[in-house]
């Protein structure tokens, strides 16, 4: 199972990818990188700030490649206006990824949703209609990304 990315670093890198792959309605992004780490260990609270704290830890070598798998989902409002339709795509997506995880590289991916499913087709916000179509374009996006 992958791990969720969090920090808007990733999903910044991720964003300003390429995608990997194009769908109706989403898109895939890929980057062979582990995430983001913050350098500071987070202060405890009152630890004041002082120039002789520990120095901050190095970055990780560059040469290194991820050895796991880090997954992000973006379903924004203006195409999914009812939460429980949000929550039903991310669903989806994270059950995609796991149903062809092994077949992927490793590394940070993003999925994301960029244009809305019609109203008039899917008149539910959580039809099994609507979750079978979703289902079935994220698999097909993702064999194709494996390519």
């Amino acid at each position: 199972m992958p791990a969720r990315l969090v920090n808007k670093a990733d999903f910044e890198r991720l964003l300003g990818a390429r995608p990997w792959g194009r769908s109706t309605h989403f898109a895939v992004h890929h980057v062979s990188a582990s995430p983001w780490r913050e350098l500071r260990p987070p202060k405890e609270p009152g630890e004041a700030e002082l120039s002789t704290g520990p120095a901050p830890a190095c970055p990780q070598p560059v040469d290194d490649l991820p050895t796991a798998w880090w997954l992000g989902c973006v379903v924004p409002k203006r195409h999914a206006r009812r939460a429980v339709t949000r929550s039903l795509l991310k669903r989806q997506v994270r059950g995609a990824f796991e149903r062809h995880e092994s077949s992927l590289p490793q590394g940070l991916w993003l999925v994301r949703l960029r244009q809305p499913f019609l109203v008039s087709a899917f008149p539910s916000a959580r039809s099994p209609a609507l979750q079978q179509a979703a289902r079935l374009e994220l698999d097909q996006l993702l064999t194709r990304a494996v390519r």
